[in-house]
């Protein structure tokens, strides 16, 4: 296989806030997989957060390119696992060479993902779309700028975090779901779960910081509103520590190194009787049509990271009012533009 690297900064249709910061450009890795003249493609965002830059991601690709390049084009799992020494502790980098292996993949074997997989599209979860912190005025802009959608997240993790709601509950019928990102005590959380749940909320995400374990556990038990763990849940022995703690996880491909593990997390939740999402961060059609192959498998999806943006890199699947289209193209259904 043939590797290629390509950086991107993705400017965003509005800056998009959350409880930690600000983002107006979001610059991203794309990793190409070529064999045969069919190109498979993956992507990692950048993520302060996590500590993670196109950079560096770059540099540990580049140092693995002899093994990645010897590689035969089979079964991404197995891909994965002979490259697991070379790249553990480097998640993003190594979700960006799985799903171009993926999507390589099934267009090698002319099929999508999902289809391999042996997966239905029938029946599948809405997509949500993300509300970003501003003035309560501009969020309320923000809405009407998507109408009509069955579901939005919004970014909470102000001192208005109610009256927000509040005040975008007055434009929709639709459910709501919320995201503090890590911005809340226990005892906020307990105590506004209470009014989130009359405004027609259906789950808070991530309340508290990551490592709050032990106060996770009175959350848990003690919110009128179920809880699901992001920045808590990264990679696979977190799915397990989340139990009596969390009601549910949100998988991310990049924290947990792509679509090969994302479909053991997802397998292992079910096990533990936990609900499952699989969310994204502000990223182009190519990690969103990643995700999309997952989507059967899910409860919650939240895959709007491609319409954050003012610009896409590339065709993919679409999302229409929460609904996800898939093209006709195979393996992850990935076009650059």
């Amino acid at each position: 296989m043939n590797l290629t690297l390509r950086w991107f900064d993705l400017p965003t249709r509005h800056p998009f806030t959350i409880s930690r910061g600000t983002t107006t450009v979001q610059p991203t890795l794309i990793v190409e997989l070529e064999h045969g003249g069919v190109r498979g493609y993956g992507e990692a965002p950048e993520c302060p957060y996590y500590g993670v830059t196109v950079e560096n991601m770059t540099a540990v690709l580049e140092r693995t390119r002899p093994q990645i390049e010897a590689a035969e084009p089979g079964d991404p799992a197995d891909f994965w696992e002979s490259l697991r020494p070379r790249l553990a502790g480097s998640t993003f980098a190594q979700c960006a060479l799985d799903v171009a292996a993926h999507d390589l993949w099934g267009k090698l074997r002319g099929a999508p993902v999902w289809k391999l997989w042996g997966l239905s599209l029938e029946n599948l979860p809405p997509s949500d779309y993300t509300i970003g912190i501003d003035s309560i005025e501009v969020m309320v802009e923000k809405l009407k700028e998507f109408p009509d959608w069955p579901v939005y997240k919004i970014k909470l993790g102000t001192p208005d975090d109610l009256e927000i709601v509040r005040r975008l509950r007055e434009h929709t019928d639709a459910v709501f779901r919320v995201d503090a990102n890590c911005a809340w005590t226990a005892q906020e959380t307990i105590g506004n779960a209470v009014g989130l749940k009359q405004l027609g909320v259906e789950f808070i995400e991530q309340p508290l910081p990551a490592d709050r374990w032990e106060d996770m556990k009175d959350v848990c038990h003690e919110s009128v509103l179920p809880i699901v763990a992001d920045e808590s849940c990264q990679v696979e022995p977190d799915v397990d520590r989340c139990v009596g703690r969390f009601h549910g996880v949100n998988i991310k491909l990049v924290k947990c190194g792509g679509l090969t593990p994302a479909r053991r997390m997802i397998a292992r939740a079910r096990q533990l009787d936990l609900k499952v999402m699989v969310g994204c961060f502000t990223e182009s059609s190519v990690g969103i049509s990643a995700i999309a192959q997952l989507l059967p498998l899910l409860d919650y999806a939240d895959m709007d990271g491609a319409l954050l943006l003012a610009r896409d890199i590339a065709a993919g699947v679409t999302i229409d009012r929460g609904r996800v289209n898939y093209p006709e193209e195979n393996g992850c259904g990935v076009k650059l533009l």
